[in-house]
């Protein structure tokens, strides 16, 4: 049966940004004149706004406008000052919803970077653990408050040198970063979550939800399979994850239905059940507090990561 009303689905996978991509015209470095710490401005309009990820790292500070911010399944409101660290293969977009009609020149600061370096170091040099942590945060979007102006400092400062003075500079910001305690994680948890946790059942437990967050479990029946009572398998489930285990499932089942509603055109009733709720209600209610948005209101921002979505959305 044809339904002729319907608007053909739009793409809704993040585009991956190739190195042929990275254009000078764009507001890229030229690669010889880089190295691993890579500056990018641009203004706004761009082609460079759109829901995309890549292969490295990017800081990225907002100078100018305000609109709409999506990291990962976190959609949020932006103002000058707005600075995220994004890990490798996070997708994101900023969209100005006050960009004047002949656009800004200068909206957006940006370092992109490759961790490797840092991290290998973390495994001989401990002085680096810290930020090693922080990087490894990254896979979430970490938003850092207070750290707007010193920011664009460091990249005026990186950008105006090269080789291994830019590197100390680099390495500076991030310093600075490592130690900034007012910071929040953007997109919701996943399956790295309890990488670093010491008991291996609840590891594996974590895993298993991930893979499969809409599977019918409770707190009940997973204690009785770890051969645990209750009251033990709770605490060392929030002792792993920093959250009780229904809260974990919550998570996870709305961070599924996420996926579904950017990715999809389902009915929100039918992505209720698909990703493992017993009944629309219950699932409103918990995405309304996770994610303070409706199911479908998150829907309808979430096509604003699109090109040409705001004219058809009437913002």
């Amino acid at each position: 049966m044809l339904f002729p009303h319907r608007r053909p689905a739009r793409k809704r996978l993040p585009e991956i940004e190739l190195e042929s991509s990275r254009l000078l015209e764009l507001g890229y470095e030229a690669p010889n004149a880089a190295g691993l710490v890579r500056c990018i401005e641009h203004g706004f309009p761009t082609p460079l706004a759109r829901w995309h990820s890549h292969d490295v790292f990017e800081l990225h500070l907002i100078v100018a406008t305000s609109g709409k911010a999506f990291v990962g399944d976190w959609i949020g409101t932006f103002e000058p000052g707005h600075l995220v660290l994004c890990g490798s293969g996070l997708p994101h977009n900023w969209i100005s919803l006050d960009a004047p009609a002949a656009g800004v020149a200068r909206r957006d600061l940006a370092i992109q970077f490759s961790p490797d370096t840092i991290l290998m170091g973390a495994e001989t040099f401990p002085e680096l653990h810290e930020t090693a942590r922080m990087l490894k945060r990254a896979c979430h979007g970490i938003e850092f408050f207070g750290m707007a102006e010193a920011a664009e400092q460091s990249w005026l400062a990186i950008k105006a040198t090269h080789g291994l003075k830019r590197f100390r500079l680099f390495c500076d910001l991030l310093i600075e970063l490592s130690g900034c305690t007012d910071y929040r994680l953007l997109s919701s948890a996943n399956s790295d979550d309890a990488s670093d946790c010491d008991l291996q059942a609840i590891q594996g437990l974590v895993a298993r939800i991930a893979t499969d967050p809409a599977a019918p479990l409770t707190v009940a029946i997973v204690a009785a399979e770890l051969g645990m009572n209750t009251g033990r398998f709770g605490r060392l489930f929030k002792r792993s994850t920093g959250t009780s285990f229904p809260g974990y499932v919550n998570q996870m089942r709305v961070t599924h239905a996420c996926q579904l509603l950017m990715q999809t055109n389902r009915y929100v009733t039918s992505i209720c059940y698909a990703a493992g709720f017993n009944n629309v209600a219950n699932f409103n209610r918990q995405f309304l507090a996770l994610k303070g948005v409706t199911p479908s209101e998150f829907r309808r921002q979430s096509h604003l990561r699109f090109s040409g979505a705001l004219a058809e959305d009437g913002l």
